[in-house]
């Protein structure tokens, strides 16, 4: 028996629809591999690598027959174009969007005082603006009783140097999350952020020096990094059993970090 026949009847997700930027790798495409397995259709951004989404792609329809999965290549960087992947996706599934999942962030690790501007406008149009029409699109564009989860960073509790503009321009996203919560109510549309702990992905492993990841380590349950499956479970639950949680940034990084 799966597991989805356990849930019950308003919280399986079979047959919805779901939106997932970053969609087709690390925690993204973890996370699509996961709601395809409970019977979700999937709508899934991806910005460059065309043949890696196709490969992905095919994985999952041999896998999961069932599940209509669409593939969108787009540069996310402002409020026309996240419209735009809220009507495409619309126009391959007429009967609407109730999960949307943004993965879609950046990281420059410099102190303050050499950030240029050129890095600093990447950082905010990656981390803050696509965050807030995300959310604002979701919100026009979710059918009654939807989800909307940001995928936010642990980094935001911690006391750190070298993360600044980082942190800085992914603080917003907590206070975008717990307005749209508040003012989506009357539609039924929860609005959450997870916020992982250093990940062991690609995108970690190639952006930090081997120094820095091995002390990651130390500080966190296990002595290890957070793993895309410590991540993966806390998104479906939220789009399954977890909709009575709204407004809320669960921090999941093994004691990497605690907020106040």
């Amino acid at each position: 028996m799966s597991e989805s026949s356990f849930l019950a009847p308003q919280h399986q997700i079979k047959g919805q629809v779901a939106i997932i930027t970053g969609g087709t790798k690390n925690l993204g495409g973890e996370t699509a591999k996961e709601l395809a397995r409970l019977g979700s259709n999937l709508f899934l951004h991806y910005r460059s690598d065309q043949k890696q989404a196709e490969d992905f792609k095919q994985e999952l329809n041999k896998k999961y027959p069932e599940v209509t999965i669409e593939l969108y290549q787009g540069d996310l960087s402002d409020d026309e174009s996240l419209k735009k992947l809220y009507s495409e996706a619309k126009s391959k599934f007429p009967k609407g969007i109730d999960i949307a999942i943004n993965n879609v962030g950046q990281v420059i690790k410099k102190p303050i005082i050499e950030i240029s501007e050129q890095e600093f406008d990447s950082l905010d149009d990656k981390n803050n603006k696509i965050a807030f029409f995300f959310i604002k699109n979701a919100g026009l564009n979710l059918n009654n009783n939807g989800r909307i989860i940001s995928i936010g960073t642990s980094l935001l509790a911690a006391y750190t140097e070298l993360y600044g503009g980082y942190q800085g321009t992914k603080a917003p996203l907590e206070f975008y999350s717990k307005a749209a919560s508040k003012e989506l109510l009357p539609k039924g549309i929860t609005s959450n952020i997870v916020s992982p702990g250093p990940m062991e992905t690609s995108f970690l492993l190639n952006s930090e020096p081997k120094q820095a990841v091995e002390y990651f380590k130390t500080v966190a349950l296990h002595q290890r990094l957070t793993q895309v499956s410590d991540i993966v479970p806390i998104i479906r639950f939220l789009v399954t059993e977890g909709t009575w949680i709204t407004g809320q940034n669960i921090f999941a990084n093994g004691g990497f970090t605690s907020p106040k």
